[in-house]
């Protein structure tokens, strides 16, 4: 979604309180978060630092310098019910950052972690011919994102089309010298996942 659709979304949500927000409206702002702190901050003029974090009251008063009404209570909402949980303040909800999902460069300081015998990633049916020919790749994203369970990649994939999902030798991968990270939000990344470790899982 292009920003100037972003910045339009918003007529409806100015001057709602978080208890009258609809989960339509919810959405909307949650995307526009999604936009500001993973890949243009500079869209709002908002600063991140050098690990994503953004000041909490700077974000609030630049998007409602750019005509984005939006509240302490109605941020705090967003990020609480946030069915993807993409967002995390630090402990005295000073600062905020996106969990995962960047395309600029920041360092969230992950920690390596053993990944079960399998992960899954889902995708829509477009992409399956170049997955097979190439693996996995994290193309302008810092990591590739991968699934714990097979429902969640198929909701993953859903977004881009006709869902189908590729299960990964995760085990294998680590024994073969691979590094997994899990994000605060509970999705598994690593930088690559080269085509023997793939299959496709029959529809």
């Amino acid at each position: 979604m292009t920003l100037c659709k972003l910045f339009s979304l918003f007529s409806a949500v100015k001057n709602k309180s978080v208890s009258i927000l609809s989960e339509k409206e919810t959405t909307r702002i949650s995307k526009f978060l999604s936009l500001v702190l993973r890949h243009k901050p500079q869209a709002i003029g908002l600063q991140l630092n050098e690990n994503g974090w953004a000041d909490v009251e700077e974000l609030i008063n630049k998007m409602n310098e750019h005509h984005i009404s939006i509240t302490r209570d109605i941020l705090n909402n967003v990020v609480a019910t946030n069915n993807k949980q993409r967002f995390t303040f630090n402990d005295d909800k000073t600062k905020i950052r996106a969990n995962q999902g960047h395309s600029i460069q920041v360092e969230l300081h992950l920690k390596e972690t053993h990944p079960p015998q399998y992960l899954y990633h889902g995708t829509g049916e477009k992409a399956v011919t170049s997955i097979i020919e190439t693996g996995l790749q994290k193309k302008d994203r810092h990591h590739v994102h991968l699934s714990r369970d097979i429902p969640t990649a198929i909701a993953v994939g859903k977004r881009h089309g006709k869902p189908r999902v590729f299960m990964i030798s995760a085990q294998q991968m680590q024994m073969d010298g691979y590094t997994f990270y899990l994000s605060e939000n509970n999705v598994w990344l690593t930088d690559h996942v080269p085509i023997p470790y793939l299959q496709l899982l029959d529809e």
